[in-house]
């Protein structure tokens, strides 16, 4: 591979601590030397340019998109180099014949489901091995999802594991961790994932603990129920000894409307009592799902056929309306749905798609009806494969979490649909960017460090994630006078500006702004001396 020399670089070391100019040597993938004056064979003038760690998203729905498009530009033209997949409780590891199709239909908003593609694992490890495999652009890590345990053992039953069934579990999730996975992710606001009580999730997080790993809940609610999920999350961490990364960090729709300062003390009380915890977050007001997600818990039972049945019965779609007008859905986090926050992102079918980029409201208006019967018509329609954008959240929060020290960057950007979310493309250039450049809320010290050293140090990431002699070349090259975010909700899929160069293991996937093509990422391992 040779050497690769930098010249010229503000570097900031992914440590927190203030950027210094330096030449960076580069010899082999690996970081080599830090000076001035050194000299290597092919050479980058990065004079005006921050050099600093790859940026690692905490929170990824890459699962199918690196494999399809392994190029991978969403995530290299914003300067990552490593993404978390497998997260809010459901993912395509560990599956069998029998769950992977209803897997397939309940993920089709997130991650799509490509016609003639090759499902051709079946364990974490088999998973894993297929992305090294197909080579991608970026490394990856896994975890292993808790609702798709929860689907592979007791299917989309709304009850608790008996005894052997809880053992088959633990034992599952043992083999994906011994396989490989960093952790288990929860998801306890979608099906399967919520029917599960605090005990079920003791259980499994003895696992992961014993393990080395992390837990990533998608907790019960970000609305109604918000700081009392935070709180159960918490006391299965301490329960048990389990890390904990709390996914999507959020305090969302009116009822928490300046209430992240409550969040933060409890999270502060966390760690004071002896709780390993951090955060990410997305730089969005905006959250995004799927239409289906909304439904009350107990009309996803069973699964997607199951669900669509209901959506046929008169008596079951009055149910739900109540739910969602009168009550509070358990599926919309407690809270009843007003339509007007509610914006089609995506559809998979070629009848549904004249209503994308507009809002429930908006569509009942024009049909003259209501935005339950809007959506039951949509969801049947587009075979519960509708994602959506939900304008929920609270700049003040976002700003308030975003500095608090346990806190890390993740996109949870989804990369299918018509307009998904900005954050797919733009989360990591608009922390530094808007955030950090133009508000000040952070240091562009503070911002990488969360996007690099502090989410490396929760991966247990093996010299990865600093800027050090003897560490990956895993590097980023932007301009900070003109980095930003350019997605936007009415072109999402626009790449960042001012991110001029981006390297994995010492491979360039960005070179001059534009994706290389090259595929140097590999499944990133779990074992017993950190994820290699």
């Amino acid at each position: 591979m040779g050497t690769l020399l930098f010249r010229g670089a503000t570097v900031v070391d992914g440590s927190g601590a203030p950027g210094v100019r330096a030449d960076v040597l580069v010899r082999d993938g690996m970081v080599a030397e830090l000076g001035t004056g050194l000299i290597g064979r092919q050479i980058v003038d990065a004079d005006g340019l921050v050099l600093a760690p790859g940026f690692i998203d905490m929170h990824a729905h890459s699962d199918l998109q690196l494999l399809v498009e392994p190029a991978h530009p969403s995530r290299v033209t914003q300067g990552v180099t490593c993404e978390v997949l497998g997260q809010d409780g459901l993912s395509y590891a560990p599956v069998d014949e029998r769950t992977l199709a209803p897997l397939r239909r309940q993920l089709a908003g997130w991650n799509g489901d490509p016609d003639g593609f090759d499902w051709n694992w079946r364990t974490v490890g088999q998973f894993l091995d297929r992305l090294d495999a197909a080579g991608t652009a970026v490394n990856a890590c896994y975890l292993v999802p808790h609702g798709t345990l929860r689907a592979l053992v007791l299917g989309w039953e709304r009850r608790a594991p008996g005894p052997g069934e809880l053992d088959r579990m633990r034992a599952l999730l043992a083999q994906g961790l011994a396989e490989g996975a960093v952790g288990m992710s929860s998801g306890l606001s979608y099906t399967p994932g919520m029917y599960a009580d605090t005990a079920e999730l003791v259980a499994l997080c003895e696992v992961v603990a014993a393990h080395g790993g992390y837990h990533s809940p998608h907790q019960r609610s970000y609305g109604e129920g918000a700081l009392a999920g935070y709180a159960e999350m918490v006391e299965i961490a301490l329960a048990t000894g389990c890390p904990l990364h709390l996914a999507h960090a959020t305090m969302n729709f009116g009822v928490n409307r300046g209430r992240a300062g409550e969040l933060l003390a409890l999270l502060d009380a966390a760690v004071a009592a002896g709780c390993d915890l951090t955060l990410d977050s997305y730089p969005y007001l905006p959250g995004s799902t799927t239409l289906a997600a909304l439904l009350p818990s107990w009309a996803a039972e069973g699964g997607p056929g199951a669900t669509l049945a209901r959506l046929r019965d008169a008596g079951q779609r009055e149910r739900i309306r109540q739910a969602w007008e009168e009550r509070g859905s358990d599926g919309c986090h407690g809270v009843t749905v007003d339509w007007a926050t509610v914006q089609i992102s995506g559809v998979r079918t070629v009848q549904s798609a004249g209503v994308v980029g507009r809002t429930v409201a908006e569509l009942a208006r024009e049909r003259g009806t209501s935005g339950t019967e809007v959506c039951f018509e949509l969801l049947q329609a587009d075979e519960l494969g509708t994602t959506i954008l939900q304008h929920v959240g609270h700049e003040e929060n976002v700003r308030a979490i975003m500095r608090h020290s346990a806190h890390t960057a993740g996109s949870d950007g989804l990369l299918v649909g018509a307009r998904p979310h900005p954050r797919g493309w733009g989360t990591f250039a608009r922390y530094l960017g808007h955030y950090a450049r133009e508000l000040g809320v952070l240091t562009v010290e503070q911002a990488v460090h969360r996007m690099t050293g502090r989410p490396a140090r929760r991966l247990r990431l093996v010299r990865r994630g600093l800027v050090r002699p003897g560490y990956h070349a895993d590097l980023v090259l932007f301009d900070p006078a003109t980095v930003a975010d350019a997605a936007t909700f009415e072109d999402p899929r626009r790449p960042a500006v001012g991110i001029r160069h981006v390297y994995v293991n010492g491979t360039a996937v960005l070179r001059d702004a534009r994706p290389t093509g090259a595929r140097p990422g590999r499944a990133l391992r779990r074992t017993e001396g950190g994820t290699q």
